[in-house]
């Protein structure tokens, strides 16, 4: 499906993450629709994804931001906006589970919705004068954490709620320009990160397996790709009279009935 994504300028935060995550996926994404992908992240990674993405004759810019600074972001999207003029969409993908719990410090809470929240905030702030020119939208990647909460991550599930109530916010504050804002929220997904984290523990393959057996649809992981495929869907014209919605991509796992899992 054509999507109507060629030539449209879509600033996308967190892209830069291992290959095979779900910014880094979504970005590849965006390059085969022919968009102009505008990444902000502060790994390096970001230079050669957008090298790689240039050689196949893409146009597509990297600023590489630490996004808990708010300067660094104003000049990142400066930055975009001198060499495009325009931006047409916002992903807004920054998500580190830190496990910023109630013994954490204030300083830790606070560098937590930093990270996870407020650099939302500040990349639609400094993008919507030309989100109203081009009557574009705005997708947050939200979390199942700020629903079902999950236990010593404070700051991330106080970053992730506050997203979904930026969503709405956002989706009634700007429709009088014609924006929409949507938020697509994941549970369980097969990332490399999440790999990692697997093998961090000494059950890993029984928690993996315990973690599967509670996603009713097929009892499997959601993919990077699954959601990649929601996300390019969303923010395209295709959804052209979708707003303040959270739209799972998740097997089932948050809402339906606890009598489909298997034990």
């Amino acid at each position: 499906m054509d999507l109507g994504l060629k030539g449209k300028v879509v600033v996308i935060s967190g892209a830069a993450g291992i290959q095979g995550s779900i910014g880094e996926t979504i970005l590849q994404n965006l390059a085969e629709e022919g968009a102009i992908p505008a990444v902000i992240d502060r790994n390096d990674r970001g230079f050669s994804y957008v090298e790689s993405i240039q050689k196949k004759g893409i146009d597509a810019l990297f600023c590489k931001t630490d996004v808990t600074d708010p300067k660094q972001i104003e000049k990142a999207m400066n930055a975009i906006i001198e060499k495009y003029g325009k931006i047409d969409v916002v992903i807004n993908n920054v998500g580190v589970n830190d496990g910023v719990g109630l013994d954490a410090t204030y300083d830790e809470f606070m560098n937590s919705l930093k990270l996870n929240m407020v650099s939302y905030f500040l990349v639609v702030k400094h993008a919507l004068p030309f989100l109203k020119k081009s009557k574009g939208n705005i997708l947050n990647i939200g979390s199942k954490v700020a629903l079902t909460g999950q236990g010593n991550t404070s700051g991330y599930a106080a970053s992730k709620g506050g997203v979904l109530g930026l969503t709405r916010e956002w989706a009634v504050d700007l429709i009088k320009y014609g924006i929409r804002s949507n938020a697509i929220i994941i549970a369980e997904s097969w990332t490399p990160a999440y790999d990692n984290w697997i093998k961090t523990l000494e059950d890993g393959e029984e928690k993996l397996k315990s973690i599967v057996k509670k996603i009713p649809l097929e009892n499997r992981m959601t993919t990077p790709q699954e959601i990649a495929d929601t996300c390019l869907f969303t923010i395209s014209e295709r959804s052209s009279h979708t707003t303040g919605q959270f739209i799972f991509v998740d097997g089932g796992y948050v809402h339906l009935d606890r009598s489909l899992l298997t034990e």
